[in-house]
């Protein structure tokens, strides 16, 4: 991992401290992720200038944009960055051709240009541009506000919950296009978000926050299958994987995809071979077996390692499993993995309950198997 940003802040109010010192790769999506009051917002707002820590560093790219020792603070109009809020707050007697067209000026760049175009069809609003605001959905509006910042050639684009105001038909309508933003920008993304379903599509770097103070920093793989986390004990814990499309089995109904530890057959998916996705395994749907059967309906069953155990006192136990190289891919394919995913680890999560682990006596370094339901894959 590159780090180009360097973000040190330390800011108090009466009932909220924010104290961060993180270092940040210069490219891919950061998900600052944490409940409300965690000081994700202020974060970023910090990063911004909207908001003036009396203590901090902030470094992009080589530039320095606060250093409180020298007293040195750039206002927010002097930073190179993209702001997308909750609301698209675009301008109501502008058409959106209006409103991307806004604040060209001040970079000496027209609607004409190459990056603009770009950004217009990387988005899909090309046929948006005369119309007015009160005539696009939550989902359209969102994603002009997102081409407003980006047409301003930003280096970096920071996103504060861009899908909170939405429902959730409109959330799935802009998660598309925010999976392209994530596979095709060249500049780093800071995205604030309390939804997991995001964290899982979209994250690269992952931060976790509680009460201003970072609990966690790391790649998203990483990051998710560590056991002293509060997030590995929710229900809704899942891994996440990088995979790749070999093969479709059309007799079946299946599409079988690959990733850095093997293969899984998973219901059909309606992608090209050789497409890149992301895959959401729950904690919940993964069962240990001490050998390999062949008399079962489940057809994803892998080898793999245990890598650390966890009581959760509730009667239910957390193992973090790291597959083996005996998950042979019968089918190689050239698509590359995500950073995040290329360390040759593939790790993996599962709950079960204290007796079964009690009955298969679980031990850290014992090779097992790990059964997983290819419905309840998620992608």
């Amino acid at each position: 991992m590159i780090e180009n940003i360097i973000a040190q802040f330390q800011l108090n109010y009466s009932a909220f401290q924010l104290d961060v010192d993180l270092r940040l790769p210069n490219s891919g999506v950061t998900v600052l992720f944490g409940e409300s009051g965690s000081g994700k917002t202020t974060l970023l707002r910090c990063i911004a200038g909207l908001q003036h820590a009396e203590n901090g560093y902030l470094e992009i790219n080589g530039k320095v944009w606060q250093d409180s020792a020298k007293n040195l603070f750039l206002p927010t109009h002097k930073r190179n960055l993209g702001y997308v809020f909750q609301e698209a707050n675009l301008f109501a007697h502008l058409t959106v051709l209006g409103n991307l067209e806004y604040g060209l000026k001040r970079i000496a760049q027209n609607s004409k240009s190459e990056h603009f175009k770009q950004v217009i069809e990387l988005l899909g609003i090309e046929h948006l541009m005369k119309r007015m605001p009160e005539r696009l959905s939550g989902g359209e509006k969102q994603r002009v506000a997102i081409a407003r910042a980006l047409v301003l050639n930003p280096e970096i684009l920071l996103m504060d919950e861009p899908l909170a105001a939405l429902d959730a038909k409109r959330k799935q309508e802009i998660l598309p296009f925010l999976t392209r933003l994530h596979n095709e920008l060249k500049i780093p993304v800071l995205y604030v978000t309390h939804s997991q379903q995001e964290v899982a599509q979209l994250a690269d770097y992952l931060v976790l926050l509680e009460k201003g103070k970072v609990q966690a920093a790391g790649l998203l793989a990483e990051t998710l299958s560590r056991l002293d986390l509060p997030q590995a004990q929710e229900r809704e814990a899942a891994s996440v994987w990088q995979v790749t499309v070999v093969e479709h089995e059309a007799d079946y109904h299946l599409t079988r995809v690959a990733f850095a530890g093997g293969e899984l057959s998973l219901p059909a998916i309606n992608a090209a071979l050789g497409t890149s996705l992301r895959l959401q395994i729950h904690a919940r749907d993964v069962s240990i077996t001490l050998e390999k059967s062949n008399a079962t309906s489940i057809l994803n069953i892998l080898s793999a390692v245990i890598t650390a155990i966890a009581d959760d006192a509730n009667g239910q136990i957390l193992v973090q499993l790291r597959l083996t190289k005996n998950n042979v891919m019968s089918v190689m394919t050239a698509s590359p993995l995500k950073d995040w995913q290329s360390c040759g680890e593939t790790k993996l999560l599962a709950h079960i309950t204290r007796k079964s682990a009690h009955l298969l006596n679980l031990q850290v370094g014992m090779a097992v198997y790990v059964q997983i339901k290819g419905t309840s894959i998620l992608n």
